[in-house]
């Protein structure tokens, strides 16, 4: 009885060591798998998307019908550290109906770029930006072939999750907008709508630095000569008087003139405040001192 007792204990301890490395192996198992799972859909969700454009390399073209919208998401959305790409049109086609800009990830491949709600471009054809909304407005030159459209987001951008998105044509800028960050960020993307159209995509493109003494409209605050009343946050003015009289002005001016090079410039309202008293136009260096000079109160002796 003592030797079968202790046969049954070894043949129990044996079989214990085997569950125990039966199960060992298993939990390895699907540790690969789980791993496999997550690689798997980690690719997917990083994966450049396409509909009616023929990819080859970094050159895009328009492959289908004149009825059928072409356009074409990047896998990964531009980052603090890779904030900005461009587009070359190597042929504006027959229309010349290409669209630069940036989408959510899962942007329908249906629309061209700036034609849904989160999502906004460049449009070659007309020089209009297009923001949420199948209706443009006016923002820049038309573009052919030979030009180069960037794209970017500014780099304080990704510390307010506010997305203050910048355009640029054969490397000058031409303006910009704003709209809120994505929470899975925004896409490189690019549409096409007619025969012939072919670009070629520059993801990893650098932004040159430009002339100092051109005025862009995305300017900071060493862009400005003057400031009452109001702050300058990114791309942002903001007024910061009391608003009670009407010599609470706030004003800024730019550092730098208009000039024949740089004649023109605008304004979004982000937000219109109470009242909308919001003014734009030109004046000389005089007439700011004056109205400034008006507008402080008096000193007492």
């Amino acid at each position: 009885p003592r030797r079968t007792r202790a046969r049954m204990k070894r043949a129990e301890f044996v079989l214990m060591n085997k569950m125990d490395d039966l199960n060992l192996h298993y939990r390895f198992l699907n540790w690969r798998r789980r791993i496999r799972e997550i690689r798997e859909v980690r690719a997917f969700r990083y994966q450049e998307r396409f509909k009616h454009i023929l990819v080859d390399g970094d050159t895009l073209s328009y492959h289908g019908n004149s009825g059928e919208v072409g356009c074409y998401v990047a896998s990964r959305p531009l980052t603090k550290d890779s904030n900005y790409f461009e587009v070359s049109i190597v042929d504006s086609g027959v229309r010349g109906t290409i669209a630069v800009g940036l989408v959510p990830q899962y942007y329908s491949l249906d629309h061209q770029p700036g034609w849904l709600p989160d999502s906004v471009a460049y449009h070659a054809d007309d020089g209009k930006l297009y923001n949420g909304r199948a209706k443009g407005r006016q923002f820049g030159s038309k573009c052919n072939s030979g030009d180069r459209i960037g794209c970017g987001i500014e780099p304080v951008s990704f510390d307010v999750q506010t997305a203050q998105i910048f355009f640029t044509k054969n490397g000058k800028r031409v303006g910009s907008t704003i709209m809120p960050m994505s929470p899975d960020g925004l896409f490189p993307a690019v549409g096409m709508h007619s025969l012939g159209e072919e670009v070629r995509l520059h993801l990893n493109a650098e932004l040159g630095r430009e002339d100092d003494s051109v005025m862009m409209v995305d300017s900071y605050e060493d862009e400005w000569g003057r400031l009452h009343d109001v702050r300058v946050c990114g791309t942002l003015l903001e007024y910061l008087g009391k608003g009670k009289s009407i010599v609470d002005v706030g004003l800024a001016q730019a550092r730098h003139p208009l000039s024949t090079r740089s004649h023109y410039f605008e304004v979004e309202i982000v937000d219109p405040g109470e009242k909308c008293y919001i003014a734009l136009g030109s004046l000389g260096k005089r007439m700011l001192l004056f109205l400034l000079e008006a507008s402080s109160p008096p000193l007492e002796c």
